[in-house]
Order: C-alpha cells, then sequence, then structure tokens
C-alpha cells in the first residue's frame, strides 16, 4: 500500500502561502528528499519495480534495460531439450545504430536494424525457480537464480553513458562452475522470416571472433562496408564476476573494433559498484523532473514504467525510436515507422517534463536533406516530404516488394502515397516548441521544413466546381485505397498551413506564400463526413474495422475539431463510436486514441473504458506490446491517453483534471510540463482539485481553467495576493472538470497558487492512496 498525507514527508511546493512563504527554496526541499525514508519519488518508483517470480519465457514476459543505444532483454533460452526443459537465460545484446547500408534494397532490408546476438548465461544445475526484480530508480535488475546445485545472484544494468552491459554474478558453491556463451545473430534484416528476400539480396557473412589482450570481440563484417562488433570481458573480483558488454558500429569504416575493445577495457576496470554509482545518479535525476499518483495501482505502476522504458529507449542524440526500440526482435518492421509509430512514441516526453529525449526534432533537423532526396525530382527545390519507413538518418532507399517506397507523386508512383508523414512528424516539433517557448525551435527547423512539406501539398492542389480547394487521390495510413480528399492530409494540410501563418507572425516574417495559406485555411475543401461521421476521403466511406484513426487527426491529436458546439461534439461522438464498433482489426492503439479523444470530450469514465480494453486484450506481463511482431509505440501512448485525462493545454487553456472518472477521486500530478511552459502541479482530494500550481519559465499567456468550485484565491510565489481575470469557462468546448477558468498574468520564473478562498491547503506533494491492491507487473508468483 502507498502511504498519503503529511506522514510520508512528501515534498514542499515552496510558497504560495504566506505561512510557507520562507519553508524552503525549492532546490534545497527537493535535495533533502533524495535520501529521505518519505521521499515521493521513491515510494511510487519502489511500488512500480516488476517482480518475477516465473520464469520469463518471451520478450513480452521479461525485464529489458537500455539507454537509447545499447538494449538488453532477458528471457529463458529456448530449450533445444526433449521435453522443452530451459538450461540457460538469455540476455539479448541489440543496438539501435546497428543496420546494414544496401539502400538498393529498400529501408526494410538493405537498411534494415540487424540482429546483433546475445549471450546465455548457463547454471551449472537445472534451473529451479527465479526471484528478480526490476528497479526502477536505480534501472537495474537484481535477483536469484536457483537450481538444484545452488544459486545465482545476479545484478544487471545498462549504464547510461558508458553504453556498457554489465552483469554482476555471485555464485553459490554448487554453482561458481556456470559459464557465459555468446551467440552472434545471423546479419541478415529480421524482415526475411516474414518476408521473401529482394531479387539479388543475401545475408552478411558471419562474425569472427577472437581475443583482444583480455577482450572478446565478436567482429561481424558487412557487406556495404564497415562493421559492427560485440566486445566483452568478464572480471572476477573476491566471491563475484561481472561480465562487461559494449557494441559499437562504423559504416564505411572498420573503426568500431577499436572503440568497442576500449571502452569494455576502461568499464572493466571499475567495479559493479563503481559503474553503478553514475548510473543511479542519472535515473534518480531523470526520474524527479515529474511526478504523478493516482488511485488505480496497476495504472499508477504501469504509468512510472512507461517512463523508465522511455528513458531506456530513447535519447535526444540516440536515433529515433525504430518500432521496438532498442531491443531488436525478429520483426516485420525492422526500422523506423513515419506514419504514426514515431509519432505516438514520443507524446508523452512533454507533459512528463522529459524534452531532453526528444530524438525528433534533432534528427528532422539533422538529416533534412534526406528528406529533399526523397521527393521526386521535380519538386526538389522547393519541397520536403517522408515516406512510411527510413533508417535513423531518414533514409528510405530504393523500392522493393512489399517494402519502402518514396513520398511520390500523388495518384502516380508509388501506389499508396502517404503525403502527410512529415506533416504529422511536425506537429511532434510544433508540441516540444508550445512546451518550451524555445523560439529556435520554429526558426531553424519546424518553419523551414514545414514550409516545404506543405508546398508539396500546393503543387496538386486544383480549385473545383464549387470554388473550394481540392487534393487528388492520396493514402489513408493503412486502410487500403486512395482518395481524394482524403482527410489524413486535408486535417494535416489544414493545421500545416495556419500553424505557418502562426509561425510566421512569431518570428516576424513576412513570406511570399502567407497569402496562398491564408487562402488554403479558407478555401480548403470540408473534411469529408456521411452519416456515421468522418470518412477516409470522398471516394472512400469508412466502413470496416480499421486499427488507425488516421481519418480523425483533426480531433486528436491536432485538435482542430474539439466539440465547440453542439454539432461538432455530435460528429465526434458519432465518428469515435463508429470507429471503435468494427471489431477484427482494432490494436492497442485503437484504444489509447479513443481513450485520449474521450479525455478530449470530458469523458473520464469512457477514457477509462479503453485503457482497461487495452490492458486487457493488447498488454503483455511486462507491459510491452505486439502485433505480427514487438512495437513499443502503444504501451507509450498509453500514458499519453493518462496526461490527457489529467491535464490538457490545447488552444492557449490549460485544463486540470478535465477527464478524471469518479474512481479517481485522490490525485497527484507535479511539474507537469504544460503548453505556453508551464509547470503544473495540482491536487485532488475527495473528488474535488484542492489546489493549483502554476509556474511559469516563459512568460507566455496564461489561461487556467483550475477546476476549483465557488470563490479562489490566487496568490504569487511569496504568499500575495495577484490579480486575475475571471473568463468563464475558458477557452471552449473539449475537456470537463468543472469550475471556471481565469487569465492570470505571470512574468517568466514567477508562479500563480489557486486555492479555494480562505483554503490553506498542506502544499506537499505525496503519492495518494490505492483504491485496492493490485498486482505487479512482471510474473509475480500469484
Amino acid at each position: 500500500m502507498l502511504a498519503t498525507g503529511p506522514a510520508v514527508g512528501g515534498a514542499l511546493i515552496a510558497g504560495g502561502l504566506p505561512a510557507q512563504a520562507t519553508a524552503a527554496s525549492r532546490e534545497t526541499a527537493e535535495a533533502a528528499e533524495v535520501s529521505a525514508p518519505g521521499d515521493p519519488w521513491r515510494t511510487v518508483l519502489d511500488d512500480a519495480d516488476l517482480v518475477w517470480q516465473k520464469l520469463p519465457k518471451t520478450w513480452y514476459e521479461g525485464p529489458y534495460l537500455g539507454n537509447g543505444f545499447l538494449g538488453s532483454g532477458i528471457y529463458a533460452e529456448p530449450s533445444t531439450q526433449p521435453g522443452g526443459e530451459t538450461t540457460a537465460l538469455r540476455f539479448n545484446i541489440q543496438h539501435s545504430e546497428v543496420q546494414d547500408h544496401r539502400p538498393e534494397f529498400g529501408s526494410l532490408f538493405g537498411l534494415a536494424r540487424l540482429p546483433i546476438g546475445h549471450f546465455t548465461l548457463e547454471p551449472v544445475g537445472r534451473i529451479t525457480g527465479i526471484d528478480w526484480r526490476l528497479r526502477l530508480r536505480d534501472a537495474e535488475l537484481t535477483g536469484t537464480l536457483t537450481t538444484d546445485k545452488g544459486t545465482l545472484k545476479l545484478r544487471a544494468l545498462v549504464h547510461d553513458t558508458r553504453s556498457v552491459l554489465a552483469v554482476e554474478v555471485t555464485a553459490s558453491a554448487g554453482e561458481r562452475g556456470f559459464r557465459w556463451v555468446f551467440h552472434p545473430a545471423e546479419a541478415i534484416s529480421p524482415r526475411a522470416a516474414f518476408k521473401p528476400l529482394p531479387e539479388g539480396y543475401a545475408g552478411n557473412p558471419p562474425a569472427g571472433i577472437k581475443e583482444y589482450d583480455g577482450v572478446t570481440a565478436a567482429v561481424q563484417p558487412l557487406l556495404a562496408g564497415g562493421q559492427h562488433v560485440t566486445a566483452w570481458r568478464e572480471r572476477t573480483r573476491g566471491e563475484t564476476r561481472t561480465l562487461y558488454v559494449n557494441v559499437a558500429h562504423s559504416h564505411p569504416r572498420t573503426t568500431a573494433r577499436d572503440r568497442a575493445v576500449r571502452t569494455v577495457r576502461g568499464a572493466a576496470g571499475l567495479s559493479y559498484d563503481g559503474l553503478a554509482r553514475s548510473h543511479r545518479v542519472w535515473w534518480h535525476a531523470y526520474y524527479r523532473k515529474s511526478f504523478l499518483s493516482l488511485p488505480d495501482a496497476r495504472m499508477q505502476r504501469f504509468y512510472w514504467i512507461q517512463l523508465y522504458k522511455t528513458a531506456a529507449a530513447a535519447r535526444r542524440d540516440a536515433p529515433v525510436m525504430a518500432t521496438c526500440g532498442p531491443w531488436l526482435e525478429p520483426t516485420p518492421w525492422p526500422n523506423t515507422w513515419w506514419n504514426l509509430n514515431v509519432q505516438l512514441e514520443y507524446w508523452l516526453i512533454h507533459g512528463s517534463n522529459h524534452i531532453e529525449l526528444d530524438a525528433v526534432t534533432r534528427a528532422l533537423s539533422e538529416f533534412r536533406s534526406n528528406l529533399t532526396k526523397e521527393m521526386a525530382a521535380p519538386y526538389r527545390a522547393d519541397s520536403l516530404g517522408i515516406p512510411r519507413t527510413t533508417d535513423p538518418s531518414l533514409v528510405n532507399g530504393a523500392s522493393v516488394t512489399d517494402g519502402g517506397y518514396g513520398v511520390g507523386i500523388p495518384g502516380q508512383d508509388p501506389p499508396t502515397p502517404e503525403v502527410g508523414n512529415l506533416t504529422w512528424a511536425l506537429h511532434n516539433v510544433w508540441l516540444s516548441y508550445r512546451h518550451t517557448m524555445d523560439e529556435s525551435i520554429l526558426r531553424d527547423v519546424l518553419f523551414p521544413l514545414l514550409r516545404k512539406a506543405v508546398t508539396y501539398y500546393l503543387h496538386f492542389l486544383e480549385p473545383g466546381a464549387d470554388g473550394k480547394l481540392h487534393l487528388p487521390a492520396t493514402y489513408s495510413p493503412e486502410y487500403g485505397g486512395n482518395s481524394r480528399d482524403c482527410n489524413y492530409d486535408l486535417m494535416l494540410l489544414k493545421w500545416g498551413c495556419r500553424t505557418l501563418l502562426d509561425v510566421a507572425e512569431i518570428l516576424g516574417v513576412d513570406d511570399k506564400l502567407a497569402p496562398r495559406w491564408r487562402e488554403v485555411g479558407s478555401r480548403l475543401a470540408a473534411y469529408p463526413t456521411d452519416a456515421n461521421g468522418y470518412m477516409i476521403g470522398v471516394d472512400i466511406p469508412f466502413a470496416k474495422s480499421h486499427r488507425h484513426y488516421s481519418h480523425m487527426l483533426a480531433v486528436y491529436p491536432l485538435y482542430e475539431v474539439t466539440g465547440r458546439t453542439a454539432d461538432e461534439r455530435a460528429l465526434i461522438e458519432r465518428s469515435l463510436a463508429h470507429w471503435v464498433g468494427f471489431e477484427g482489426a482494432l490494436q492497442g492503439y485503437t484504444f489509447t486514441g479513443a481513450a485520449s479523444m474521450s479525455a478530449l470530450l470530458g469523458k473520464g469514465e469512457d477514457a477509462l473504458k479503453y485503457l482497461g480494453q487495452l490492458m486487457s486484450r493488447f498488454i503483455q506481463p511486462n507491459t510491452m506490446y505486439k502485433e505480427s511482431g514487438p512495437v513499443i509505440e502503444t504501451p507509450l501512448s498509453a500514458a499519453q491517453s493518462l496526461h490527457d485525462m489529467v491535464c490538457q493545454s490545447w488552444g492557449d487553456v490549460i485544463r486540470v483534471f478535465p477527464a478524471l472518472p469518479s474512481a479517481w477521486a485522490d490525485l497527484t500530478v507535479h511539474d507537469f510540463r504544460t503548453q505556453g511552459a508551464f509547470l503544473l502541479s495540482a491536487v485532488r482530494e475527495g473528488g474535488a482539485t484542492r489546489w493549483v500550481r502554476l509556474v511559469s519559465e516563459a512568460g507566455a499567456p496564461c489561461v487556467v481553467r483550475h477546476g476549483i468550485a465557488g470563490a479562489i484565491d490566487v496568490r504569487d510565489g511569496r504568499g500575495r495576493h495577484l490579480s486575475y481575470e475571471d473568463v468563464g469557462e475558458g477557452g471552449g468546448g473539449g475537456g470537463g472538470g468543472g469550475g471556471g477558468a481565469v487569465r492570470i498574468a505571470l512574468g517568466r520564473g514567477e508562479s500563480a497558487l489557486i486555492t479555494a478562498k480562505g483554503d490553506r491547503p498542506d502544499l506537499r506533494i505525496a503519492p495518494v492512496e490505492p483504491n485496492e491492491e493490485a498486482p505487479r507487473w512482471g510474473l509475480p508468483a500469484a
């Protein structure tokens, strides 16, 4: 059970009430709680640890470690013994930079991520039991493996900065003869297990294993030039043996071996504890950037696991996450997917206050020249696009059968032109700007790239007899068939034109295309609808089961259609019900999208219902997710759905607790990052919002729908009354939460605390009491 209230010694929010104005500075208070027994972060993280008391047999069941580059999934080695008895543990070794470099075979074969291999931990005896814990707070696996000959006590981590897998094993007397064995994988695209090989494609030659002055290395040569190398060394210190592993990749040069060997040699000079100390410092600081506690124990644990998973899979300077993050397994999708996966993978970094993980903005900026090359030659001077799949440098390669393809000319080649993918990816960049108000993101990345993405559309817009501007046939991801006035593209184009106009005004740019953007905004064809709601396009109704919400992007995540009028709200409700009403092809992210759309409408019960279906139907024991193969975006987007229930900040209005189910009567959020670059802290008690605090990082306009009924007090960081303007419900359609909205003038670095008039609440941040016990994630005994 989680403790609650002041007894846990929760984090004190400094300032806001006269009696507490000088109690502590924020920095001092946070520093003091790192080791305090009542530290709320330690409480929720320790409660969220995954446990295993049954042996995991697959990637979907086992622990996983990573740092955005090196990843290791841990589970039983598939048995080759009669009767299927497990004889070893597998530690997969995969790396997000390791890929092939043969673009002539396309992104899914010639540029695919390549499997590296795995270590087996082979005990002396027969495995009889395990007791493991993935300690989220330390990003470390600890526990015991029991055999009929003794025990193996282990600790394992992937070091945050050194990118080394370290596994320390302390064996009892009967198990001191255990061994590690490395098994190189065949360096061939994982898609080869699912689809026919392109003509002329062959796997790379086998790896060669050799020792280099105490460090062993498996050197994998690549037919395209270059290599990837797995280097390792085992060190014995007293009763413990520690394995150190690093992976390096180089192309076209063959420098990876020296780097990998050097890294392992340096790491092996440190004990496991020596490595762990600096590793833990990074992770402890990471988690403390925000806080969320809710009374659904299973859901709260799931949320904190997603924050762990995100930091284990993402770094700003790491490749944009491929479909299964750094933990590559056999998959038909061995690269980066841009028609939904990338976007969903990174949404949660904004509200959770982890913009430092934003690889999307960095990659689109760094590799923009490759986006030009994806265009048909006539459009390269002024247009950009991104195909469905690319490698980490945004290269797609040549078209291959049933593989990747360039953006192409709508209606011609390729047969399924997904023109909107880049514009949708740039919406993620826009969100990074809105949550930081960092104008360099607009000036250096968003404006120049979005301008060219929109210009590509402008080449094909044509006026119709109705006086409206229409698009030729394009493709709505995954539905099948091309349609004129495809909603996927109309919605993204309209958002793109409006955003370009907004950005030009912010930056003071007088762009020659601005009149055209305004014309498109006013004359663009209406989004096609019928009696069931949004269609795929004017030629294709929505008439079959479909997992993707590509036809409803204007509702979510673009928030262009939000239910401001009764008719608009009815259209959203009708479209949502029709979409999820077809069983058969629905998948996990269907339910995260439905949850977030329900949250937009203020329907917390519906949002929770959809997340419940996701959990019961799709989420695996370790919170991973699978379709035809492993994919990572859906659990991460479920964390964003939780964000959407707790806080929404579209349309220049911060909505506090807009869509909470009645069962969530108590809830605590701290340093939730909103659009406008505000940090929100708020507490709900007994079904009512007790207090709301906002810190402004940028001095942006502040309108907050606070949800506190009746008269309120608004005070600054020194406890003095702040003036405010009551703006009623504020901001128009969408969201719930009760209470009115106020406009507060806050400068950069200033804060406002909103309470019921005369109330003096305890401002400590603490976990809330769960409504009932719930099983831990992993494979607990019961």
